[in-house]
């Protein structure tokens, strides 16, 4: 059996998608397709469905890919490690939410530079973005917040961050926080709100999940970046929900003040995701498991 074959019949099974493994093998489409063809005329059997929007594998497929897909990354992993004494200078290619990557990421994989590590970092719009980019080979790691589906993934959850209702003090002395926790959100009318999107994102799961109800708000002030966020709100701009990672110092030094203490907290879990089959990379293994360590005390 070729193993050009083998491989490139994984990634499509991985991928979905002739067009999206074809760009993550560096060949063309049709170099895909003919390569599918003349391994499903060597089984005798067929491989994939073909459906509008990419390739279903079939029974054979996937009991195909369960058998070979192991070894052939066991193969990948000697051939990196052993015999590429570059491979680990490649440039590591990272993406994520640009608060994170800032303040949680860049400084755990600090240690990586003295290797001699090149880094690349990208902001995708949002973490559909950055799948897309990562399944697409676009970026070697993500991390997001939306958890990945499908088999082209490999996936370890991160780590859990705390949203907290913050207000600016001038603000928060205008509060009734014993009616805030007792009666909810009404107890907050007047105050201006501060968020990343028109759509209260971060405001519309707090109220959700601790209030058990929507906003009838509207944001007083819209700035697409958390850090700003924090810094307008702590100017006197209003409240805000934000990562207790982010407002982590100016809760301690009262900059803003957390309006409520809730039993429960609203958590939002972060993923740190790679195309299956790629954590073998020299480039990529120390910096997915050096961000795995590091997250155990984030």
């Amino acid at each position: 059996m070729d193993l050009a074959l083998l491989r490139t019949f994984v990634a499509v099974h991985r991928a979905g998608s002739f067009t999206r493994a074809a760009a993550l093998l560096g060949l063309s489409q049709p170099a895909v397709t003919s390569q599918i063809r003349t391994l499903e005329r060597r089984l005798g059997r067929p491989l994939f469905v073909r459906r509008a929007r990419g390739v279903t594998p079939t029974a054979v497929g996937d009991e195909l890919a369960h058998k070979a897909a192991p070894h052939l990354d066991a193969l990948l992993e000697i051939t990196e490690t052993e015999w590429d004494p570059d491979a680990g200078l490649r440039t590591l290619h990272l993406a994520g939410p640009p608060e994170f990557l800032t303040l949680r990421v860049l400084p755990a994989l600090t240690p990586l530079i003295a290797r001699g590590q090149m880094l690349r970092t990208a902001l995708p719009g949002d973490a559909q973005d950055a799948l897309a980019g990562l399944a697409a080979g676009h970026h070697d790691l993500v991390v997001t917040t939306a958890r990945p589906r499908g088999g082209l993934f490999s996936t370890e959850v991160l780590c859990d961050e705390e949203h907290v209702l913050v207000a600016a003090p001038n603000w928060a002395s205008l509060v009734d926080r014993a009616a805030l926790r007792d009666t909810g959100p009404d107890a907050l009318a007047g105050v201006p709100v501060v968020e990343v999107h028109e759509s209260l994102p971060l405001v519309s799961r707090y109220w959700a999940e601790v209030f058990d109800t929507p906003p009838v708000v509207t944001a007083s002030a819209v700035v697409p970046d958390l850090r700003a966020v924090l810094e307008y709100t702590a100017a006197g701009g209003g409240l805000a929900v934000l990562p207790r990672y982010l407002c982590e110092e100016a809760l301690r030094t009262g900059r803003v003040v957390a309006l409520l203490d809730p039993p429960v907290p609203p958590l939002r879990s972060y993923f740190l995701a790679a195309r299956a089959g790629t954590l073998a990379h020299p480039h990529l293994a120390p910096a997915h498991a050096l961000l795995l360590r590091a997250a155990a005390h984030w």
